[in-house]
């Protein structure tokens, strides 16, 4: 209920733009994840320690930073966000062969802290960078480069392969989509 949300999140960094999420954490007492954008800045950390810690920093900035839409998930408490990911209008690939009539989102550089994976604030954040494309970026669909280790995490989450598999240095990678028009 509202009370024990504002309990719940009385001392944590969340504001009126701020969507939270009610999640169950492992001893099954709700916890709320607040979801709110933040500057690109703010993603590196996790893209850096979680996505390509044996790379330099460069590594993970996008020369599109600074165009996209980026959000990271708070817990009360923690001042920095344990989860982010950065939504950017981006075509899909001229290679795919169905290409919707609409503008097209891509989400890059998503990251969970391993510490709180499992939780259901991945999840949260991702159906957020969903919504978030449809309503605030006019998109009918999304897109990215998934990782084949989590392949079937997203496919979960209602998203499908397509293209073939590449590599990124010594990682394997498919393209997963989906239509946004839910």
């Amino acid at each position: 209920n509202a009370s024990s949300f504002r309990t719940a999140m009385s001392g944590s960094d969340v504001s009126e733009s701020s969507i939270c999420y009610p999640l169950l954490a492992i001893t099954h007492h709700p916890v709320f994840t607040a979801i709110r954008r933040i500057s690109a800045e703010d993603t590196v950390p996790l893209r850096h320690t979680v996505l390509w810690p044996d790379h330099p920093v460069s590594y993970v900035l996008l020369p599109e930073d600074a165009s996209g839409f980026h959000y990271g998930a708070f817990l009360p408490g923690i001042s920095t966000p344990v989860a982010v990911i950065s939504v950017f209008v981006d075509p899909l690939p001229a290679s795919e062969g169905n290409t919707p009539s609409g503008e097209v989102a891509r989400f890059r550089k998503f990251a969970c802290d391993p510490e709180y994976q499992g939780k259901g604030i991945g999840s949260a954040l991702l159906k957020h960078a969903f919504g978030s494309a449809a309503t605030e970026m006019k998109c009918v669909a999304i897109w990215c480069d998934a990782r084949l280790s989590a392949a079937g995490w997203y496919e979960r989450r209602g998203m499908t392969r397509f293209g073939g598999l590449f590599f990124k240095g010594d990682i394997e990678y498919v393209r997963m989509k989906r239509s946004l028009d839910c």
